[in-house]
């Protein structure tokens, strides 16, 4: 200990621990990565070829969705509590990242950007405050700060992601509620209409017509219409798109006319996007008050207080 103080300084032995964690964690990870295939893994594996050789031209449906490599480390990349695995995978849904291997890819951008950052903190430190004394508060700044920020800028992307996208949905939905009346009305099915306007909206709103795509796709594969829109409604997050789904759902359990809801629920949200742009409007007035007093007053004052300024120097110069 006294040597490593008198050689690198009285936080000698802090910096010895946190380089040799690093060390150790850049050893392991060449070691889990050539690990064995586990033997179940491996069956499954010859299934799946077998299977393909059986019938070659088959296309493959949800390419990429199993990631091998992140298969083999779900251990690590995956959170062991079932609760919390379901609200990450369903905040991921809602950012619009519906591959499976979405959880783990996020654990693993996690865990890559907090090791570089900390491998940047101990550089930065080495390198730049290298002779310069600071104190324990600035050092364990220095070193784990830039790690915790990388371990927490994926959470930051997601979130931000999430809310951008309800913004784009909330945005758009009136729109598309509208396309699909007349699409509705003009003697299309309910599938028909929500494939159209996902074509429809692809160029103005993307993550909306991205949902309508899936939902679309679901209802081909014969999935239930009620567990479909109930999904949709799950990954959008978004009230608007909840009670639109529970007015389908109603009219279909009904056997209500879907135009009539349709068109009292299209009539509602066209009203609600109003009153929203009424609320901005209105927020407006307050939010520029403050630059407005910045930038209008002491100009102002210049213009009236600066001649009386002027003059009474001058007469106390005389």
């Amino acid at each position: 200990m006294q040597f490593l103080t008198d050689m690198i300084g009285p936080f000698g032995p802090l910096i010895i621990v946190g380089v040799l964690g690093v060390l150790m964690i850049a050893a392991t990870i060449p070691m889990m990565l050539k690990a064995g295939n586990d033997p179940i893994d491996k069956l499954k594996r010859n299934e799946r070829d077998s299977a393909a050789s059986k019938g070659p031209h088959k296309e493959k449906l949800r390419r990429g969705a199993n990631n091998q490599r992140l298969a083999k480390y779900k251990a690590f990349l995956e959170p062991k509590n079932e609760e919390e695995l379901s609200s990450l995978r369903l905040k991921l849904l809602q950012a619009g990242y519906h591959s499976r291997d979405a959880v783990r890819a996020f654990h693993l951008a996690q865990m890559g950007l907090g090791i570089g950052g900390l491998v940047l903190g101990l550089a930065y430190f080495f390198i730049v405050k290298e002779g310069v004394s600071t104190g324990t508060q600035d050092t364990l700044l220095h070193i784990l700060g830039p790690g915790g920020a990388g371990y927490l800028l994926p959470k930051y992307w997601v979130t931000r992601r999430v809310e951008t996208r309800k913004e784009e949905i909330t945005s758009g939905f009136p729109d598309a509620l509208d396309m699909m009346l007349v699409c509705v009305e003009a003697g299309q099915s309910l599938d028909q209409s929500i494939i159209r306007v996902a074509r429809e909206l692809r160029a103005s709103y993307p993550s909306l017509a991205d949902e309508f795509e899936i939902v679309s796709y679901e209802m081909k594969a014969g999935k239930d219409k009620a567990a479909v829109l109930g999904d949709m409604s799950e990954r959008c997050g978004v009230q608007d798109v909840s009670s639109f789904v529970t007015v389908l759902i109603q009219s279909t359990s009904f056997g209500t006319s879907i135009a009539d809801a349709l068109r009292v629920y299209a009539e509602e949200m066209r009203d609600k996007r109003v009153m929203r742009a009424e609320e901005k409007a209105n927020k407006l007035p307050t939010k520029m008050t403050l630059a407005t007093m910045m930038l209008t007053v002491p100009p102002l004052l210049i213009i009236l207080v600066g001649p009386s300024v002027h003059s009474i120097t001058k007469l106390g110069a005389q």
